[in-house]
């Protein structure tokens, strides 16, 4: 048995077409680094969308509230707001993922900072939720 640490998000992680050093980016700036560094981006949304059932469940709660937001009486401020709020919980819950990710690419041992490191990434996400319910009741509620 190796001494390694082996991680289990490795194996729900989406196969990307991007080096993992960053030699694309080398040399590159303005337009070109932001359209290369794009491929990262694309490939954690596959993965997070692949291996991470809270993330797919927060898509499907913004493909449902997202036009729910143009079906309401309210101004342009108030709906951008309403798809701001909803679209904070997915960025929120790609930095949980992520904190989860290097907790066990690190160590699958337990140990109470990385429990507290998971913990609160969760509570993060949890108060984000909490966030998105209190918004859309602020603005809808008469």
């Amino acid at each position: 048995m190796s001494s390694e640490p082996t991680c289990a998000a490795t194996d729900t992680v989406a196969s990307v077409d991007v080096p993992a050093d960053g030699a694309a980016l080398k040399g590159r700036s303005g337009l070109a680094r932001i359209w290369y560094a794009s491929g990262y981006s694309a490939a954690g949304l596959k993965a997070a969308y692949r291996g991470e059932a809270a993330f797919r469940q927060l898509v499907l709660l913004n493909l449902l509230l997202i036009p729910l937001a143009f079906l309401f009486d309210v101004s342009r401020v108030e709906r951008a707001v309403l798809i701001a709020v909803v679209f904070l919980g997915l960025i929120v819950e790609l930095l949980n993922s992520a904190i989860e990710a290097t907790v066990d690419r690190i160590s699958f041992e337990l140990h109470p900072l990385a429990k507290q490191a998971k913990d609160m990434g969760s509570a993060a996400q949890l108060l984000a939720l909490c966030l998105i319910g209190l918004v859309w009741a602020v603005i809808l509620i008469p």
